[in-house]
């Protein structure tokens, strides 16, 4: 069922390319926030859980959780926007994102592990929604233009998310003055920045870019207005249902193969003696590299094809895990450059995934899909954040790269078994 429009959005609908510009701005001042809330956390997730519990093998768990936890959300965020559109869809998340950051600050005072499982788990909200955001860029972009889309919204997280690993010390130097354990000060950032991030959307986000993008599309339908420039092209029905099982798949491994590999490397260089400041350091070159290249993707996936930048995310995958796993445990230099390989081969596959997606699925019931799609990657981000810590407790960090960038090569006999029935 969609939502039928309201007068918000019908207002602008002689020009819908400007009311996109306006969207993309308001999406944009949202990820900056949303991006900080994202990557503090995810720097000291795995040593809180460590230091609370006294275990590497369980440090895998809060990545796990919080990836669980935005697999619920994206299936909520997914129908509120389906049935109401994205503002209320986006705002939702973020706020629930915020209570989970406040959890997290409660159990670390209490020193309770139950309550922090519970609160990572409801943190894992604003992970959900940061990524929901890109299709929001892309529901008025025309066909030729939707990677572009996503990728201006991805990159604007590049800020927030290079800000937060950095932050994290004296983030946890704020919290001790406050009483607060130092590993949970990231999460006080996480919480401010997520509540700014609903804030904006709130306030802003208007028109609604679904509900406008179906409002002109229903205009054109009738004839009530012709086709205006910069407006959403409708689905290609001749991709179907394989269009979603390979957009949703190239989405999936490269989740399943970042998160596995990003959430153990502050562990791994924590017990070759590094600190919180240079795992940090890591995070934030490797979270650079996930949304700062996303212009240039975007242009590529849109010029040169979507299949030939998804094997692209495979390889440069493979390439990160192999120079993680032989990089000597001392050496940040060669740890960042893996964790930089690893967040751009993500770039590659998300853009490409998502813009497959896109191209696929019809204005009608566009949100809903793209939120079970998004489920199917949150649960490949808890799989391989839960499965890493095990993995790594049993072998090692290196035997858990090596895997990982193994794995990423599972994507290509699936595009070129695809690329052959077209």
């Amino acid at each position: 069922m969609t939502s039928t429009p309201t007068a918000d959005t019908t207002a602008p609908i002689s020009d819908p390319a400007q009311a996109q510009r306006h969207i993309l701005r308001v999406l944009v001042a949202s990820q900056i926030f949303s991006g900080a809330g994202l990557a503090a956390g995810v720097t000291v997730g795995a040593l809180l859980a460590q230091d609370m519990l006294g275990t590497t093998s369980l440090s895998g768990l809060p990545s796990a959780l919080f990836t669980t936890g935005s697999a619920l959300t994206a299936v909520v965020v997914g129908r509120i926007s389906q049935t109401r559109g994205r503002r209320p869809g986006l705002a939702t998340g973020y706020l629930t994102g915020a209570v989970g950051s406040a959890g997290v600050i409660a159990a670390a005072v209490l020193d309770n592990p139950v309550l922090l499982f519970v609160a990572l788990f409801v943190y894992g909200a604003g992970t959900a929604t940061n990524l929901q955001a890109r299709y929001a860029g892309a529901d008025l972009a025309a066909r030729g233009h939707r990677a572009r889309a996503v990728s201006t919204v991805l990159v604007a997280t590049t800020l927030g998310g290079v800000t937060g690993p950095n932050l994290a010390a004296p983030a946890g130097t704020f919290a001790k003055h406050l009483g607060v354990p130092s590993l949970a000060g990231p999460f006080i950032l996480s919480g401010a920045a997520y509540a700014l991030a609903a804030l904006v959307l709130a306030v802003w986000l208007r028109p609604d870019p679904l509900l406008l993008a179906r409002a002109v599309a229903q205009a054109e339908e009738t004839g009530a207005a012709p086709h205006p420039a910069g407006a959403a092209d409708a689905a290609d029905p001749g991709e179907g249902r394989g269009g979603v099982v390979l957009g949703a798949l190239v989405m999936v491994l490269t989740q399943l193969v970042m998160v596995s590999i990003m959430t153990m490397t502050p562990v791994h260089m924590h017990d070759h003696g590094h600190g919180t400041a240079t795992s940090g350091l890591v995070i934030a070159v490797h979270i650079g590299a996930m949304y700062l290249p996303s212009p240039l993707t975007g242009r590529l996936v849109d010029r040169c094809g979507r299949m030939k930048v998804a094997v692209a995310s495979g390889v440069t995958l493979l390439a990160a895990g192999v120079l993680a796993a032989v990089a000597p445990g001392g050496s940040v230099a060669l740890l960042a450059l893996a964790l930089g390989l690893l967040g751009l081969g993500w770039n590659f596959g998300l853009v490409s995934g998502t813009a497959i997606i896109t191209d696929t699925v019809p204005l009608a019931t566009r949100a809903r899909t793209q939120g079970m799609v998004d489920v199917s990657i949150a649960i490949a981000g808890a799989t391989g954040g839960m499965a890493s810590g095990v993995m790594v407790a049993a072998t090692s960090y290196p035997a858990l790269a090596l895997t990982g960038g193994a794995l990423a090569l599972a994507l290509l006999p699936a595009i070129a078994a695809t690329a052959y029935r077209r």
